[in-house]
């Protein structure tokens, strides 16, 4: 077992109504994703598929136990920096195995597209 970082995003206070700066936006986000999952920082990601009472609207899992670690990169997320997201942090521990799990990701990803 190990400590983590979870960063639950939630509807921001943005509204963005330009479709093409909005998509932009969502691109980078993905983008951004990508970048942090290939440095180690980011093991998990993505959507929740249904509304909730928290609005919540996605998660990370961070590879450190560093509230103001993670926070620094979700920070570079460019739909958090335009206010399509908000977050909040909480620290969590969980199993030392869950980084292994990027190993594998791209050979799964390419069976699922």
């Amino acid at each position: 077992m190990k400590g983590y970082t979870i960063v639950m995003l939630t509807t921001g206070t943005a509204k963005i109504d330009d479709k093409e700066k909005k998509a932009n936006l969502m691109k980078g986000h993905m983008e951004n994703i990508g970048k942090l999952a290939k440095e180690g920082k980011v093991i998990v990601a993505g959507p929740f598929s249904e509304k909730n009472q928290r609005d919540y609207r996605g998660m990370f899992i961070f590879n450190t136990k560093s509230k103001e670690e993670a926070e620094s990169w979700v920070k570079t997320d460019p739909a958090v920096a335009a206010g399509i997201f908000n977050y909040e942090i909480f620290p969590w521990y969980g199993s030392a195995a869950l980084p292994l799990y990027l190993k594998h990701h791209d050979e799964i990803a390419k069976e699922n597209p």
